[in-house]
């Protein structure tokens, strides 16, 4: 059965954004795809590197493993699947031939998509609600982590990392250094290529994540050249290396500084006789306190960067129920202390509206999908990644899926509707399929045969 609108002048009760709409956002993912070169012999090759990637992708994006399984049913049922429609694929693959071709494929090629829906996101104005007033243009917090996606004492691939236990048995990994626009007022998030963090061929010591941010950042710069950015992070990356790299790409900072980790800059600061606190009181009662010091060394080497520290306490019922510390390159005054303190907080998103989302909401980062001798692990990873930036700017700038959002009780509950729905019938239009959602009498759409139509 096919999805149709009754009337033949159906116009959506919704409005539809031009270029940050489903069906446009896709169809630029399918021609960044299509432009890949595929290095095969055609002569050899049953399906299309195009076709392979879309469907690796609308996987990840309906959280379904399965899902090419249903589309290969409705194909031999009704010899018409929604993969064709929805996500421009032209030869339905078998899950083996995909993890195959993906191998093959080098995931910087994926660095050209991230960064063209970015652009996207930029040139219609949805970004600017991400930028922070903390300097005279506006920045865009962009904190980084690591993250781990693949681990186990059997499967493992020439990039993996490797550790050693001590009876002599090794576990293999796969980890990822990933950056995120984001901002204090904001739910959605906005993930950038990440940085793998994987074993090179010749290079006897590991990869870590040190490295790895350093080439983050570089490559980010190249990526995007005048965008203003304050970079966040943890304590691992407020010393001297990573703050100078990010200052000679123009970049400023914002990196979590615990005490313990830096005994010199504290004795410096505990030098001074006056170093005042600065606090209010919330509706909610909590005390929030706060001081700083600008122009203190970060360390004791004679090359060490000069830093402006952040100290803040947030105080309920006399009792300190949360504490941190940053530095920073931004001149610290009482009009953009406590912006800067949000921000710093803010940084908790990357863990929890990003990597938790990917590994315990739906996505399975952790599942392993199928593991390659070369690329597959992470471009698994980057699909996966692709369709949470989809799911972001959905929740973001789509009014057709916010009203399904608030018609169905939870997200799990209305992307079960979805499956369950492109499981059994065709549907043309994203947008026919979200306004179905919404008329639950199916007084706007009808089903009809297919060999009717």
């Amino acid at each position: 059965m096919r999805l149709k609108p009754r009337a033949e002048n159906y116009h959506p009760t919704f409005k539809v954004k031009k270029n940050l709409n489903l069906t446009a956002l896709i169809g630029q993912i399918s021609k960044g795809f299509a432009a890949i070169e595929d290095k095969r012999r055609q002569t050899h090759s049953r399906y299309k590197q195009h076709d392979v990637m879309m469907a690796a992708l609308s996987c990840m994006f309906f959280q379904e493993p399965s899902w090419l399984q249903f589309q290969h049913e409705l194909q031999d049922n009704l010899h018409d699947n929604n993969l064709t429609h929805l996500f421009h694929v032209n030869q339905l693959p078998k899950e083996s031939q995909c993890r195959d071709i993906l191998d093959n494929i080098d995931s910087e090629h994926y660095r050209g998509i991230f960064n063209t829906l970015f652009e996207q996101v930029r040139t219609d104005k949805q970004l600017e609600a991400f930028r922070s007033p903390l300097t005279a243009t506006g920045l865009f917090y962009v904190p980084m982590d690591g993250t781990q996606y693949h681990s186990s004492k059997k499967v493992s691939c020439p990039s993996c990392l490797t550790k050693k236990h001590g009876k002599g048995d090794v576990t293999y990994q796969h980890q990822v250094l990933q950056g995120a626009i984001m901002h204090p007022d904001c739910r959605q998030v906005i993930p950038l290529m990440p940085e793998p963090i994987l074993n090179s061929d010749g290079e006897k010591k590991q990869d870590c994540e040190h490295n790895a941010a350093k080439r983050f950042l570089t490559q980010l710069r190249q990526d995007h050249p005048r965008l203003p950015l304050l970079i966040g992070g943890d304590g691992l990356f407020s010393d001297g290396p990573i703050i100078q790299h990010a200052r000679a790409l123009n970049m400023h900072y914002l990196f979590t500084c615990k005490p313990g980790d830096h005994s010199y800059l504290m004795e410096w600061l505990n030098a001074y006789d006056k170093w005042p606190w600065q606090q209010h009181t919330d509706e909610k009662g909590k005390t929030h306190r706060y001081r700083w010091r600008n122009q203190v060394p970060l360390s004791a080497q004679k090359d060490a960067p000069q830093v402006n520290y952040l100290e803040y306490e947030m105080l309920k019922d006399n009792t300190i129920v949360y504490r941190g510390s940053w530095v920073t390159d931004i001149e610290i005054t009482l009009s953009n202390c406590w912006r800067l303190i949000q921000t710093g907080r803010c940084r908790w998103k990357i863990e929890n509206e990003c990597f938790n989302t990917l590994k315990n909401q739906g996505y399975h980062l952790t599942h392993n999908f199928g593991h390659g001798k070369q690329h597959l692990s992470h471009n698994m990873y980057l699909s996966t990644l692709l369709a949470f930036f989809l799911h972001q700017l959905l929740e973001l700038c789509d009014e057709a899926y916010q009203q399904c959002r608030t018609v169905f009780c939870s997200k799990k509950s209305l992307w079960e509707r979805i499956r369950q729905l492109l499981s059994l019938f065709i549907i043309d239009d994203w947008y026919w399929l979200f306004d179905w959602c919404l008329d639950p009498k199916h007084t706007r759409f009808t089903l009809v045969d297919i060999a009717t139509v």
